[in-house]
């Protein structure tokens, strides 16, 4: 129906490149309070950071575009999982 919101839906995203030791997981929670999102980012121990979000397909593509372009120039690489959300993230933070 119209006005319903979309359905949540949960994105881990995994980047590579130079993103430990740069700021990135810091950066990442100061752009996710713009956004309507929730979840964490936190470093991997083979040097790739993570970030799972969840939000609307909307919010959360805005955001994971906002830290490609914020930090861009660190990553190399950027898969992504889509699933959907199961709303166990009050808020986004850094895990570690």
């Amino acid at each position: 129906m119209a006005g319903e919101p979309a359905t949540a839906q949960r994105l881990t995203v995994l980047f590579s490149g130079t993103v430990q030791g740069v700021g990135f997981r810091y950066t990442t929670r100061r752009i996710a309070s713009r956004f309507a999102v929730t979840g964490f980012v936190r470093n991997m121990s083979d040097g790739r950071v993570e970030v799972v979000a969840e939000g609307s397909p909307k919010e959360i593509q805005t955001f994971i575009q906002a830290i490609q372009t914020e930090m861009g120039h660190f990553i190399s690489n950027t898969e992504v999982k889509k699933s959907p959300a199961n709303g166990q993230f009050k808020y986004f933070d850094i895990s570690f």
